[in-house]
């Protein structure tokens, strides 16, 4: 077998890396990617790599190289400590182990390479997010000529799994994007969201759902939950035996919740102060009104945890204060944090959605749905290709991912809004600088005993920044304060059902200030350093915060809704049905 040699390779490579119009032309073929990061660096802030570590890395990378070569010419088998090699057929096949020990090896120093730019942490930081996109896509188990296990298959099949792969694609053409699962396995209202309730009101932005008590007796002051508005409520409320929603039900809660309307070209205008104001405000008062409280226990996730928080501090400026308790989970109010989000925002880029979107229009769901995908390419993109393209498998039945395809839109003034004052400017919180639905927002108003939760392992809202939370919110009153950190992601940390002891959460009880001290926030570092673990879910201790601030217990209503709020339709109602508009 007539192979290149290494040496002459060796240079190739190190040429190519070298030049930056090979960096344009690939970052400029990668239209979700941060705007050429790499040729920006190289050739706007003058950036570049140290000579003698260039020299350093080509003199590792030429041994690793040699080394390798030398071991594919006496037969030995290359180590794949990598999950996407891992089938034998890789191993079986001298050529493809080579490959993809290559391929290894290729990014290994392309990392380092971007690790070594002489750059701000910024941009350093977008370099490796590029970089890396760049090596995901280039693996060669993304490519049938260079797929053992997909060769394989074809050859088994007599072709047909090459057919049916060619089938699944044009199929994921025609919907405009790659199949995580077997959507005809799901329907929602009858699989998923299945949680019994009753629409009691609607207007142009929401549903409010009110879900039917199991238990005789009732805490006295509802749960009003504000789920993200970029995905559909029903995260929270998947199958039985893993809804958040039941769970909340089952613990004696009288729960509402906000079901987002998935908007359409007609809601094109509408602002930041719209959901403040006809939406989560709006929520909060039909509840309180039907409820016959005054106070209300308050719930918001990711983005409903950042509007409901900045609702009850438009009203608190109004001298109203409807919230006996709030929650917040895996929600951003300081942004200082923003994770590997972080490399889709600046200037430049929010400039561009603005001038595309701030007057009017919709940023479609495709948009929100390719950019978190983007965050773990490997296991959302090229996963499914692999196995539903090259292989021609059909995707498993998963609810989770199921939900995760069944993309929201939102309206372009408000998301232009939400972009430049929390992820470019984090002016949310900072008391006073920003006016909403007419309001100044000052976050250390809300004087409200608040559980925060954040997840370890959250790629979009870094537990750190969640545990921020604690230290704008009763700030008068902190040893009222719960943080809890769970195990895993930003979803499967959240959606971690009681009845399957599964994962564990940390809690950290003394770090609560004494009582009447004046506020002081330990660092996340140090609250972590002296947390306990416990096995099983956080669920339980979220379910004894309500208990506290529920008020007595009381006869469950008989019937939804009251005279004023009659019932509209069954849960999970019309809006989240509702399919995002195609761009």
């Amino acid at each position: 077998m007539n192979m290149p040699d290494p040496q002459v390779m060796t240079n190739a490579w190190i040429a190519q890396m070298n030049d930056p119009n090979l960096w344009k032309a690939w970052f400029n073929a990668v239209p979700e990617a941060p705007v050429n990061p790499i040729a920006a660096v190289l050739q706007d802030a003058g950036a570049n790599i140290k000579p003698e570590v260039l020299d350093r890395l080509k003199s590792e990378y030429m041994g690793k190289l040699g080394a390798l070569w030398a071991d594919f010419l006496a037969g030995k088998t290359p180590q794949l400590a990598d999950r996407r090699f891992a089938a034998p057929a890789w191993r079986e096949n001298p050529l493809s182990a080579y490959n993809a020990a290559s391929y290894l090896l290729n990014g290994e120093f392309l990392m380092a390479l971007a690790e070594s730019v002489e750059a701000t942490a910024r941009q350093k930081q977008k370099i490796r997010f590029a970089v890396q996109q760049l090596i995901d896509a280039m693996s060669p188990a993304n490519f049938l000529a260079t797929n053992p296990e997909a060769q394989q298959k074809v050859i088994e099949s007599k072709g047909e799994s090459l057919t049916k792969g060619l089938s699944n694609m044009l199929a994921d053409m025609q919907k405009g994007r790659i199949s995580q699962s077997d959507e005809s396995a799901f329907e929602v209202g009858s699989n998923v969201a299945t949680t019994p309730g009753t629409v009691v009101f609607e207007n142009n932005l929401f549903q409010l759902i009110q879900y039917t008590p199991t238990t005789p007796a009732v805490h006295q002051r509802p749960l009003l939950m504000m789920p993200p508005c970029i995905n559909k409520f029903y995260i929270l409320d998947l199958q039985p035996e893993n809804s958040l929603v039941r769970y909340a039900v089952e613990q004696g809660n009288t729960v509402f919740l906000m079901s987002w309307r998935n908007p359409d070209k007609s809601m094109g205008q509408l602002t930041w102060d719209d959901y403040i104001e006809q939406g989560a405000i709006e929520a909060v008062r039909v509840t309180r009104e039907i409820s016959g409280q005054d106070k209300l226990n308050v719930f918001g996730f990711c983005v409903g945890g950042t509007i409901a928080a900045t609702a009850l501090a438009v009203l608190k400026a109004r001298g109203e204060s409807p919230a006996a308790s709030l929650t917040l989970l895996t929600t951003l109010l300081d942004f200082s944090d923003t994770g590997v989000l972080d490399v889709f925002i600046d200037e430049e880029q929010v400039g561009r959605r603005e001038k595309a979107l701030a007057k009017g229009g919709l940023l479609p769901g495709s948009d929100l749905a390719s950019t978190f995908s983007s965050l773990r390419p490997n296991d959302l993109i090229w996963n499914y290709v692999q196995s539903n393209y090259l292989k021609g498998n059909e995707p498993p039945a998963f609810d989770l991912l199921y939900w995760n395809a069944d993309s929201t839109g939102l309206p372009g003034p408000m998301f232009c809004w939400y972009l430049r004052n929390t992820y470019l400017e984090n002016s949310l919180c900072v008391p006073g600088k920003l006016t909403v639905a007419g309001a100044k927002v000052d976050l250390s108003s809300i004087d409200v005993p608040t559980f925060v939760f954040g997840s370890r392992e959250d790629h979009i809202v870094p537990w750190g920044a969640a545990y921020a939370s604690t230290a704008l919110l009763n700030t008068k009153k902190p040893q009222q304060n719960r943080f809890i950190l769970g195990a895993s992601g930003h979803i499967a940390g959240v959606i971690n059902p009681a009845s399957k002891k599964k994962r564990s959460y940390w809690s950290n009880v003394a770090a609560k200030p004494a009582k009447g001290a004046k506020a002081k926030t330990l660092s996340a570092d140090d609250w972590f350093s002296g947390a306990t673990e416990h096995p099983g879910s956080w669920w339980p201790e979220w379910a004894g915060f309500l208990a506290e601030h529920g008020g007595d217990d009381v006869k469950a209503p008989a019937k939804p809704g009251s005279r004023r709020y009659k019932a509209i339709e069954p849960a999970p109602g019309r809006y989240v049905k509702v399919r995002a508009e195609k761009a």
